[in-house]
């Protein structure tokens, strides 16, 4: 049998944040999100050098920022079950809101925050299914409706 190319259970994209005090980003997660941690490799001065989280059917790779080092901060769109209950959980746990909980045109229910790493989650449940059609009519209805208030 042949080596795969991916490991089994990962997706082509898998993000990558490099964080000041990933354990602490971790537990945020885990608290939140529901994140399960399946790796991690402690550096010998006590930051973590790499490890992973499975967040729903996704991964997610995190690490302290490297000695020298940049952070690199991300914009994640997640799919859950309730996008309203982790926005109001992530914001008691100290996270900032960006947008509150609004259904949009396309059908999903969305609201962001901002964790206090500088990641910028986007959460969003499907409510409706719509058609292409019927989203572009909503689309160029809220453009309109956008343009005439300003």
């Amino acid at each position: 049998m042949s080596v795969q190319f991916k490991p089994d259970g990962y997706h082509t994209i898998t993000p990558y944040l490099v964080v000041e005090g990933a354990a602490n980003a971790i537990a945020f997660l885990s608290e939140v999100l529901g994140a399960t941690e399946t790796l991690r490799m402690d550096m010998p001065d006590g930051r973590i050098g790499h490890a992973e989280l499975l967040i729903g059917d996704s991964h997610l790779m995190i690490a302290d920022v490297p000695v020298g080092g940049k952070v690199k901060n991300g914009l994640l769109h997640l799919y859950v079950e309730d996008s309203e209950a982790l926005y109001r959980r992530a914001l008691e746990k100290g996270a900032t809101s960006l947008r509150e909980p609004t259904v949009e045109f396309y059908g999903d229910r969305v609201a962001s925050f901002a964790d206090r790493w500088g990641n910028e989650w986007f959460l969003a449940t499907h409510v409706e299914d719509i058609s292409e059609e019927e989203m572009t009519r909503r689309a160029v209805e809220r453009a309109n409706t956008a343009g005439a208030q300003l």
